[in-house]
């Protein structure tokens, strides 16, 4: 009976998959088939200890899917990125199940998987390339008799994605005023400086409080 599995770029799919190899070597039985071969076309990359039973099935394959190729490999790669779709319904193989057939004519099946690996890769490398920033801020009160403690719990009171609040201090600055200077580290593409400052720091309510915000450092991590 066939078996189907779907979303095995994703992290439910993955479950599934490692859940069903529980106590199995391979999908079909004890050696590998051609039903191992479409699985792991459809798999990313090893999830490692994530999904152990995904792991020791992916590598078990790996082994015999190197093995049957001595040759020195130049390098492929993939262009273009398909949505994930669904599966389509299979015809009865007329082919013996424990025949893997490793220089077969690519299926549209296969073009698909190859394409979401390549699409979940450039996914996951986007993720990786966005950076941080570290700040230290200035915020000046109204005067000196600004309570600056409140000061403080107003600015840290701001809650956004990617933005960290850090270490702080008060800095005399004259005639009894002191300034708060606060670090802060954001995440680039969730988070602009001058938006933290203009739609929250210095509107209503904290703006009873703040008098103006200066960046006074400004570091890529």
């Amino acid at each position: 009976m066939a078996v189907t599995f779907s979303d095995l770029y994703a992290e439910s799919g993955l479950k599934a998959l490692d859940e069903f190899l529980s106590g199995k070597t391979y999908i079909s039985g004890h050696q590998p088939t051609k039903d191992d071969i479409k699985v792991f076309a459809a798999v990313v990359a090893d999830p490692g200890s994530s999904f152990p039973n995904v792991s020791k099935w992916y590598g078990c394959v790996s082994s015999h899917l190197a093995a049957s190729f001595p040759g020195k490999a130049a390098g492929v790669k993939f262009g273009g990125a398909a949505a994930p779709a669904e599966e389509p319904k299979k015809e009865a193989a007329a082919a013996d199940d424990d025949d893997i057939d490793l220089f077969g004519e690519e299926t549209e099946e296969e073009k698909k998987a190859a394409e979401e690996r390549e699409a979940a890769k450039k996914s996951s490398a986007k993720k990786k390339e966005s950076g941080k920033s570290s700040v230290l801020m200035d915020v000046k009160p109204w005067d000196d008799e600004t309570d600056m403690k409140k000061l403080e719990e107003a600015v840290r009171s701001v809650k956004m994605e990617g933005l960290f609040w850090g270490a702080s201090k008060l800095v005399p600055v004259g005639y009894g005023i002191k300034k708060l200077q606060i670090m802060l580290t954001i995440v680039d593409d969730l988070v602009s400086v001058d938006n933290l400052i203009e739609d929250h720091l210095l509107t209503e309510p904290i703006n009873e409080y703040v008098q103006s915000c200066d960046i006074v450092a400004f570091n890529k991590i």
